[in-house]
């Protein structure tokens, strides 16, 4: 395993984080164990979560991951071995809560992660999306509209963690589905004000979805925050096990709406692609995640898998250094189909 730190702390992590979402729901409490397990066993230490998993978000599995995880560190007690990220969710969701990210929503969020964690404190804590109409969650560009809810409140909510920093209750905060505007704001407020600064970025980021690059990449280089890609294998796409036809247990099989990665522009894209690969010797999934981990601006890259054996290949994605040569030939695709998945 490769590792860094979260920028700007001396808190070490593995270049790959194990992300959690499906447990609860595509995977048992069982599965989700054995996964951490391994994942430890091959210098996995940074393990990614949120209140709303396992998705898609329900109420009748609203905090089933945490409470897999919480269970694990109980029965291990390795609390210590695991740098944890979790995250509060935005509005929207009518199960959890709709007040955004309020002083009471906060404190409600995070006592209601750490009981489910079995733990006291959460390592990174993370917004997860933001109040305000923006875009996120595959919409390419800002829908410019009046914003006739959400008030600006970037101070309190920086005030409220910093109060949360100050109990012990979390170490490091840090953004989700945020746009350059947003990082750029709650980093001035914390400069301006001294208060907890936003550590990492977690957006999604792959070969078929590279709009980081457009602007946001360069304010995570000159300002030092980290990227935290998730979706780097485009909910299973990049794997390659889509080209020919749909697995019934596959993500996009059990959850049609789950379609951003599966427009025919991105199918298009990941033949070409997985033919890249498959000139070069090497399995698509892997090729996919070497390339994400390893840009400049990414501190940490989320792998995810509902099986055992995707859980082992993307581990070892690690492990794999792309040529000069294969870098030009997916830069080539790039530029001929760029971003085919929003």
């Amino acid at each position: 395993m490769k590792y860094t730190t979260l920028p700007t702390t001396s808190i070490k992590v593995s270049k790959i984080c194990l992300g959690t979402m499906t447990w609860g729901e595509q995977n048992t409490l069982r599965e989700g164990h054995e996964q951490m397990d391994y994942a430890l066993t091959q210098g996995v230490n940074f393990f990614d979560t949120a209140e709303m998993y396992s998705v898609p978000g329900k109420p009748e599995t609203y905090g089933a991951t945490e409470k897999i995880i919480g269970s694990w560190f109980q029965r291990n007690k390795n609390r210590d071995q695991v740098v944890l990220a979790s995250k509060i969710a935005g509005p929207g969701f009518a199960h959890i809560r709709n007040s955004g990210f309020s002083k009471a929503a906060i404190h409600e969020a995070l006592e209601g992660s750490l009981k489910r964690l079995q733990t006291d404190y959460i390592d990174l804590y993370q917004l997860h999306w933001p109040e305000r109409p923006t875009n996120c969650f595959g919409v390419r560009e800002y829908p410019y509209q009046k914003d006739t809810q959400w008030e600006d409140n970037f101070a309190t909510v920086l005030e409220t963690l910093d109060q949360c920093v100050k109990d012990g209750k979390i170490r490091q905060v840090g953004l989700s589905n945020e746009s350059p505007w947003g990082v750029m704001r709650y980093l001035e407020e914390a400069k301006q004000k001294s208060l907890p600064r936003m550590v990492t970025l977690q957006n999604a980021y792959s070969l078929l979805q590279r709009s980081v690059e457009i602007g946001l990449s360069e304010v995570l280089l000159k300002e030092n925050v980290g990227l935290l890609p998730y979706s780097p294998l485009g909910f299973g796409v990049l794997s390659g096990k889509y080209l020919h036809g749909k697995p019934k247990d596959a993500r996009v099989s059990l959850y049609p709406a789950y379609n951003r990665y599966s427009s025919p522009q991105a199918s298009a894209a990941v033949e070409k692609y997985a033919a890249i690969a498959a000139s070069n010797g090497l399995s698509l999934a892997q090729m996919s995640l070497a390339f994400v981990n390893q840009l400049p601006f990414v501190t940490s890259t989320i792998i995810g898998a509902t099986k055992m054996e995707q859980l082992n290949e993307n581990i070892a994605s690690i492990d794999l250094e792309l040529s000069p040569e294969i870098k030009a030939q997916i830069e080539a695709v790039h530029k001929e189909m760029p971003n085919p998945a929003a």
